[in-house]
Parts: structure tokens; C-alpha cells; sequence
């Protein structure tokens, strides 16, 4: 999947695009890119109306290519340092989301299936 990065794309736009390939996964936007800690550097961005160009450092525009075997900290490295974006990817798990930390070397193929075997196994 490719999606188109510019400075107009809507936050929901994206957010869209990658919930209909990953179901089981959500992408959230951060006010700022993540610390070299690797900690989330912002709050999330609660207005999905937001453009990408009201939360980014960097401007440039392209796409990004989003595969099943990307890990999550790939992807979330990849939204940072092309883009300026910090991004965070969280996993369902039943009607709640949960921030994915532990399992960050897990591609996201492998998360979104597990997130679908939780999903199933709760009450």
C-alpha cells in the first residue's frame, strides 16, 4: 500500500487508508516527533480534521509504501525522518485500544493478526 504524504492530506485520510489494510490497527498522529529516547514526543492529536502540515517538521511531500512485513518501528521511524510526522501505531483489543509498545519489532501483519485473535478472544 502506498499512501500520498502532502502538506493538505487530512489526518483521517491516512488514518483511513491504513485501517482498511491493518483493521486490527490504528495509526495515531503526536503533536511532535518522538524523543531520541524513542518516547512519544507529543499528546495525540485529537482533531482528525487537522492537516499533515499543521503537525509535521519536515514538508516534504511523496508516499510512503506501508507492507505487511514492515515492522511497527520501522513504519513509525519512516512517518518521522521523511516526513516529520510523529505517528503511533495502537492494537484493538476488544472495544478498547492499546498502545503498542512491548512488540515494536513485530511486523505489522503479525500484530494486526494477533490483534484479530484478541479481538476474538474477548469477552
Amino acid at each position: 500500500m502506498k499512501i500520498t504524504i502532502n502538506d493538505h492530506r487530512k489526518i483521517f485520510a491516512i488514518q483511513e487508508e491504513f485501517s482498511t489494510a491493518f483493521p486490527y490497527l490504528k495509526l495515531e498522529f503526536l503533536s511532535k516527533p518522538h524523543e531520541p529516547s524513542g518516547k512519544p514526543g507529543g499528546k495525540l492529536i485529537t482533531s482528525k480534521s487537522k492537516t499533515l502540515g499543521e503537525c509535521r517538521t519536515i514538508h516534504n511531500k511523496g508516499e510512503i509504501t506501508i507492507t505487511p512485513n514492515m515492522t511497527i518501528i520501522d513504519l513509525e521511524e519512516r512517518f518521522e525522518d521523511v516526513y516529520g510526522l510523529g505517528v503511533q501505531v495502537f492494537c484493538k483489543l476488544g472495544k478498547t485500544w492499546e498502545e503498542i509498545s512491548t512488540t515494536k519489532k513485530f511486523t505489522l501483519e503479525a500484530q494486526n493478526h494477533a490483534g484479530k485473535l484478541l479481538d476474538n478472544k474477548v469477552i
